[in-house]
């Protein structure tokens, strides 16, 4: 039995890699990230889809899941293994996750939730605090 996001997550990926890192449907026009991570638990190699915004030189992923109760495991297996590899358009690079904490995350949410007003939703759905992760290129 396949799961519908996983399937959902190979399409979008798929098209990511096939026009250069622009995407239709819900994510027209967002701006789309994937990253390449290692499985907290099964050490196995995952594949997501994400929105990000953009910190000076740093990228910022939250995990909102919608709003749903639990945090996605993405964010599991990047606070287990940060060393991931990022895709953004046509570039492919290493880089290393730190969560934001306090102010900082406060800060990066109002931001992320300016250009993308659907995550304050996601934080009105849930009663945990979203989390936020920062990636930053490993020189």
């Amino acid at each position: 039995m396949s799961n519908p996001m996983v399937e959902f997550n190979k399409k979008v990926i798929a098209e990511f890699r096939s026009s250069g890192g622009k995407v239709g449907g819900q994510f027209a026009g967002a701006p789309m990230i994937i990253i390449t991570h290692t499985g907290a638990k099964s050490g196995k190699t995952y594949t997501s889809p994400l929105v990000y915004s953009k910190d000076r030189d740093r990228f910022v992923i939250v995990a909102s899941k919608g709003g749903a109760p639990r945090n996605p495991s993405w964010y599991h297996n990047l606070l287990a293994h940060p060393e991931v590899t990022v895709e953004i358009g046509t570039e492919k690079f290493k880089a290393r996750a730190t969560e934001a904490k306090g102010a900082a995350r406060d800060r990066l949410f109002a931001a992320q939730a300016r250009l993308m007003p659907q995550f304050n939703e996601y934080q009105k759905k849930t009663d945990r605090r979203i989390p936020l992760l920062i990636l930053e290129r490993v020189k």
